[in-house]
């Protein structure tokens, strides 16, 4: 009886120990559901800089999204266009800041 209950007792440890682990999470991990919002932000500026400053420069501008924030890089024939980049990805819903690393072709 004493090493059923020893048992036991040392099942429920790991699980309650198993348990707390899982539900923490790191802050700078994302849950599916920011994952997610993230890709459909993304989607979204890059249909918005296509529209704005054209489908032949949005080609060349990478969009990576993680909690809301944008990061545009790639390369723009020209300032103008890496302004208007940065301007229609701050107009997308959802987005909290850009941050423009964008370079101009030499």
């Amino acid at each position: 009886m004493r090493k059923i209950l020893t048992a036991c007792s040392i099942a429920l440890a790991t699980a309650l120990g198993v348990g707390a682990c899982a539900s923490s999470k790191p802050e700078n991990q994302r849950n599916a559901g920011e994952f997610t919002d993230d890709a459909a932000i993304t989607a979204k500026v890059k249909s918005a800089i296509a529209s704005d400053v054209g489908a032949r420069t949005a080609a060349n501008v990478n969009v990576d999204t993680y909690k809301g924030v944008v990061q545009l890089s790639g390369f723009v024939d020209s300032q103008d266009q890496a302004t208007r980049a940065v301007a229609a990805s701050q107009k997308v819903s959802g987005v909290k800041s850009v941050k423009n690393d964008l370079r101009l072709k030499s």
